[in-house]
């Protein structure tokens, strides 16, 4: 009988044990996986915050700073850019289409974002998806509002409610714009970005609520009606920011420069990617911490896989001392042993990455949904294959370790009767 025949019968004598074995393998392979693409997925949402945008436009100043203000809606600019130059912007042969951004205001802590109808249009995010609105339909009429989903979870709200905006980007206690409240006609589906906790207005709605205001305060005696707004111009004076698409990307640098030296104003336009990149390098610490996570846990799992085999080994101590009776040498008991313990642990891997996969296709439509953590079935990560590598070589090592120490037992401690 050859060696294959021989591991065989071994195995199935043992099957009840060497399931509950392979289902551990599975488990511990299930639960690497997971943190490792968790980990994996968590950066590339961070980075793909927004996609399909070729630059950034804003004020000059620091890269990383328009970043956080006109993609997560952090800070404040220290300056904003003219009207002007956004129509010139757009009018640039090179540039396909220009979103502009307003910020300034919020809503019960939660950040104002007053731009056009080309923001649910252009915008992309993640894999270069889409705004996908839940529920009603964008902005259309002045003192109409889409909020993100979890303005919606977290607040409760509905289509068709009253809400009123608060000046200022703090929370309690800022100067209300009462006067002039807004309805919910729609509701972003979650996209795990900042758009999830942003109130979206229109750039004339921005205007609309400032217009008694000057120099960030109301003018004493001065109120204009809601209904009265639109008896005035309602063109904006200035935006924060600016996101463009270009009509050719090999344009990138060359628009880039044409921003840098416009002469009515100082700009800048960063490459959202780049900037992405710089901030990650920075605030990713997160990201550090599942790594440290994925480390432990690969390493509790090796050591639970290497646990088991060495628990099996008292119930085949006469097996071993049998083989070794009738002849078998070291080489032979440990090619078992080896040829045993890595068809095991192979199959306790593939089983462990079929629980990954359905695991990421049955759940990534609930975290997105839930958690706003878009799980992506790909191809398996450099680190993915180490990880399924170390442990087809751990169960390999482990499952030596019994036959050197069962040649080294004395045949009669092996084929002495039990007490």
């Amino acid at each position: 009988m050859t060696l294959v025949g021989i591991a065989w019968r071994s195995a199935w004598n043992r099957r009840f044990t060497l399931a509950l074995t392979v289902l551990s393998i599975a488990l511990s392979t299930f639960l690497l996986l997971g943190v490792e693409r968790i980990r994996t997925e968590l950066r590339a949402n961070f980075s793909s915050s927004v996609s399909g945008t070729d630059l950034i436009v804003g004020a000059r100043g620091g890269s990383t700073q328009l970043l956080l203000y006109s993609v997560f809606r952090i800070g404040a600019a220290t300056n904003n850019m003219q009207w002007k130059s956004v129509q010139a912007l757009a009018a640039h042969p090179g540039v396909a289409w220009v979103v502009p951004l307003s910020l300034g205001d919020s809503h019960r802590g939660f950040p104002v974002l007053a731009t056009t109808p080309d923001y649910f249009e252009h915008f992309r995010y993640g894999r270069r998806q889409p705004l996908v609105l839940s529920e009603g339909r964008p902005f259309s009429d002045l003192f109409d509002t889409v909020i993100g989903a979890e303005v919606a979870a977290r607040l409760g709200y509905r289509l068709g409610q009253k809400i009123t905006l608060s000046h200022g980007s703090g929370g309690l206690g800022m100067a209300e714009h009462a006067d002039k409240p807004f309805t919910v006609v729609g509701v972003l589906a979650r996209t795990g970005t900042p758009v999830d906790r942003t109130v979206h207005i229109g750039l004339a709605a921005m205007e609309a609520i400032h217009l008694e205001w000057i120099g960030g305060a109301p003018m004493p005696g001065l109120v204009i009606p809601a209904d009265q707004v639109r008896k005035f111009d309602l063109t904006p004076k200035n935006v924060t920011a600016a996101l463009v698409g270009l009509q050719n990307r090999s344009a990138v640098f060359a628009v880039q420069r044409w921003v840098s030296r416009y002469a009515e104003e100082p700009l800048m336009a960063i490459l959202p990617g780049v900037a992405l990149d710089e901030l990650w390098s920075v605030v990713g610490v997160g990201e550090n911490a599942l790594l440290l996570m994925s480390a432990l846990v690969a390493l509790v799992s090796l050591a639970g896989l290497v646990s088991v085999v060495l628990a099996s080994l008292n119930e085949r101590r006469r097996e071993l001392a049998v083989l070794r009776a009738v002849g078998a040498s070291l080489r032979h008991v440990l090619v078992l042993l080896a040829l045993e313990g890595t068809l095991v642990t192979l199959l306790g891997v593939v089983i462990g990455v079929v629980f990954a996969v359905l695991g990421i296709a049955l759940l990534a439509p609930w975290l997105q949904s839930q958690f706003g953590l878009a799980l992506h079935l790909s191809e398996p990560t450099l680190n993915e294959w180490l990880l399924l590598a170390s442990l087809v070589a751990a169960g390999w090592l482990a499952s030596l370790l019994p036959g050197i120490r069962a040649y080294r037992l004395s045949l009669a401690d092996g084929l002495s009767p039990r007490i």
